[in-house]
């Protein structure tokens, strides 16, 4: 047994540790979509005292919703996940940057960290379980 890889690339067991992979991430994009619908005024007035206009509510919205759920049913899932992988450092950078903050030190992690997932679904690609999959033309 090879230790170190315990995943076959293209296999079954990784295209299921990429199917739970995009859950995760795909997750707190999906429900930050729906808090910001719930508590509107709040998100725009939150986003509008860091410093940025509340009009690009609706355009956070739709990317972490449609974004979102490209992600959890692996469509365009290369392209979405470097895009989230930039909307997580960005975020991180704008929101989270008061590092002296323990909380804000944790958020602005999470973000880079999520960003580092983003990246590595990026390179894997969405596996089996996945639209992407379905549309590949090279298939191996």
């Amino acid at each position: 047994m090879n230790l170190i890889n315990i995943i076959k690339p293209n296999s079954t067991l990784a295209s299921l540790a990429s199917l739970f992979g995009r859950i995760g991430l795909s997750a707190i994009f999906i429900l930050a979509a729906i808090n910001k619908i719930q508590f509107y005024e709040g998100n725009a007035a939150y986003m509008t005292s860091s410093g940025l206009p509340g009009e690009l509510l609706p355009l956070v919205i739709a990317f972490e919703l449609i974004g979102g759920l490209f992600i959890l049913v692996g469509a365009f899932t290369q392209l979405t996940a470097i895009a989230f992988a930039g909307f997580s450092v960005i975020s991180a950078l704008l929101f989270h940057f008061e590092l002296a903050d323990q909380m804000q030190f944790l958020m602005f992690f999470k973000n880079i960290a999520m960003a580092g997932g983003f990246l590595a679904l990026a390179a894997a690609g969405a596996g089996q379980f996945s639209i992407d999959s379905k549309f590949m033309v090279n298939k191996s």
